[in-house]
């Protein structure tokens, strides 16, 4: 017995000269206890002598090769943080998502001083269009890499719930044979899905961040509270063919990330809600191995390394080994693409109002960033590949609709009120037929608005009740962190939630 580790023999001597000729003469069947031979101390069948046609060194040079720089790549990421103990290896997604950005154009004096003057002049326009009030206190250039780490906790809220569960579904779910071959190798392999995971997501938010052009385009907010940032380098790309004058090009994607803001911090649930969409999404994931089980019964293991074509069938035989998508998913998604096409309509429909007067190409530039959501571009394909689902707002153009007939038929208080509780807004039905949703806010069917006004009313006295309690003074209107979501129904006249 040698005391080399993992098996490996010292460098060759006499001795090993003669076994490995008495290996020979005997055609190589000579055996140890272990089932090995020198040559090969893991005792796996490699398909005869390792010069032999049934084995191709050049293969294993390049498994080890890979190997060699998967392990270098697992210690790099665990010197740096690694993924801190969780299921995606952030320290690894951050490094590739940096070199896929590769170079880039710093953000100039004047491109910063453009994007502060575009906000602050469509923060005034947006202040004619809708009644919730600016979100904004601060507006920043960013370059792709200060998108992406901006970008990183929300993904990382995104992934997490996803790759643990597919992780924990991979532990429970896996055939017990299968589990107890691979027992002591589970704990690298939950370190090599870390990695696959960091590998992905870094891929893609390295490509997602050279293509976006605000925080919010991809309809999440990725910037912190009360910040709009907007990206001179790909709005610069953008604009390149528009035939449009670049100032209202920049003007224009001012207005949508400043009315995104003003949505997102005055409607302090809708954040979670569409985060808590997406976890509920992936809870539901479940994998079935029933493919792979049935393909790893009829191969034997020690082939796979002597007939690489066994390892093809394997995998192609494997394909069920993926996650599958369950009837609650399926009603999750749906509720966030909904929730996705409120959000954007209701901003397309905001922005319109205050520019359609004032900048000519307000319509072709809608209409470009209608078709820009509509083909999918890198949020979706991010997301499909690493969620499992497209973050695109297929009602787009009815959402849009809907909120034009609901200021239509009410007011712009009103349509800005429905964003007052989570109850109040349009399901997907109601997408399909405004009317009806109309009719319930208007003049019919009114009991789920009453109900939910009510919840919220009771809600804010139990608040200023314990407050009181306390002996602290209720919140006013100038520090409730609610702002606007809460104040607007409030601010209108009393009847005006329920005009008859």
């Amino acid at each position: 017995m040698n005391d080399m580790p993992f098996g490996f023999s010292p460098s060759p001597g006499d001795d090993d000269d003669d076994r490995r000729k008495d290996d020979k003469s005997s055609g190589g069947s000579s055996s140890s206890g272990s089932g090995g031979t020198p040559n090969n101390p893991f005792g796996f069948n490699l398909g005869g002598d390792m010069g032999g046609a049934g084995f191709d060194p050049s293969q294993l040079g390049q498994m080890l090769s890979q190997l060699g720089q998967m392990i270098s790549g697992m210690g790099s990421g665990m010197a740096t943080g690694g993924s801190g103990g969780g299921p995606v290896n952030y320290s690894v997604a951050g490094n590739l998502a940096r070199q896929q950005i590769g170079d880039f154009t710093p953000v100039s004096d004047g491109e910063r001083t453009a994007v502060t003057e575009s906000v602050r002049l469509a923060e005034l326009w947006l202040d004619d269009a809708t009644t919730l009030p600016a979100g904004a206190t601060r507006s920043e250039a960013w370059t792709p890499v200060e998108w992406m780490e901006a970008a990183m906790p929300t993904f990382k809220r995104l992934c997490d719930p996803v790759a643990q569960q597919i992780s924990n579904t991979w532990s429970t779910s896996m055939p017990e044979e299968m589990a107890q071959m691979a027992g002591p190798m589970m704990g690298m392999l939950t370190q090599m899905g870390g990695m696959a995971f960091g590998t992905q997501l870094g891929q893609g938010l390295g490509q997602l961040a050279k293509e976006v052009l605000t925080s919010t385009d991809i309809g999440l907010p990725i910037a912190p509270a009360g910040t709009a940032a907007l990206l001179p380098e790909a709005i610069a790309r953008f604009d390149d063919g528009l035939e449009i004058p670049s100032q209202e090009v920049m003007v224009f994607l001012a207005a949508r990330e400043a009315a995104y803001v003003r949505l997102f911090t005055h409607v302090p649930w809708l954040r979670e809600r569409l985060l808590a969409t997406v976890e509920e999404y992936a809870r539901g994931i479940t994998i079935d191995f029933s493919g792979i089980e049935r393909a790893a019964t009829e191969i034997d293991p020690m082939q796979l390394l002597s007939d690489p074509s066994k390892i093809e069938e394997l995998m192609a035989s494997g394909t069920s080994f993926e996650p599958t998508t369950t009837e609650e998913q399926k009603a999750a998604l749906g509720r966030l693409e909904t929730l996705l096409a409120l959000v954007e309509g209701w901003v397309e429909q905001v922005v319109g109002d205050a520019l359609s007067d004032r900048i000519p190409s307000t319509a072709a530039l809608t209409e470009t960033m209608r078709r820009r959501r509509a083909t999918g571009g890198p949020a979706e394909q991010t997301f499909a590949t690493l969620v499992g689902l497209e973050l695109r707002p297929r009602k787009l153009r009815e959402a849009s609709t809907l909120w034009q007939r609901v200021k239509e038929s009410t007011d712009t208080a009103t349509r800005d009120g429905v964003w007052a509780h989570p109850d109040l807004l349009p399901d997907g039905d109601d997408i399909d037929n405004p009317a009806a949703f109309i009719d319930r806010l208007i003049g019919g069917d009114t009991t789920s608005f009453e109900e939910a006004f009510a919840e919220l009313e009771k809600s804010l006295a139990d608040d200023d009740t314990d407050a009181i309690e306390s002996g602290d003074q209720p919140p006013t209107e100038s520090d409730s962190s609610d702002g606007g979501a809460h104040e607007e129904p409030g601010d209108t006249d009393p009847d005006a939630g329920d005009t008859k």
